[in-house]
């Protein structure tokens, strides 16, 4: 059983294929799945952040796992904006419960 409440599907993009969280561009959410799977890890690390910042926490799990956040943080973390301080404190909970906290 998840613990998450993820966006339903239906939900999650307008009527152009654009996902809420991508309010500010043009981009289907097929694009984004194609882009975010990216071997180019500074764009993967910047459309990740993006995510962050502008979707739900629980959506972002859709998307990118806990071990993708993990491995490129350090290019991630200068995207976040004012989102930094909520997923720093995020990863830090989960990494202590992880090790026993």
């Amino acid at each position: 059983m998840s613990i998450l409440n993820p966006t339903p599907p239906e939900w999650m993009v307008d009527g152009q294929g654009r996902p809420y969280f991508l309010w500010d561009t043009e981009m289907t959410l097929d694009r984004f799945r194609e882009k975010l799977a990216s071997d180019d890890r500074e764009v993967r690390a910047y459309l990740t952040a993006k995510l962050m910042r502008q979707a739900k926490p629980d959506d972002v799990f859709q998307f990118v796992t806990l071990k993708g956040i993990r491995a490129d943080w350090t290019l991630i973390e200068p995207h976040l904006g004012n989102s930094r301080r909520f997923w720093t404190w995020l990863l830090s909970v989960w990494a202590e419960q992880r090790n026993g906290g």
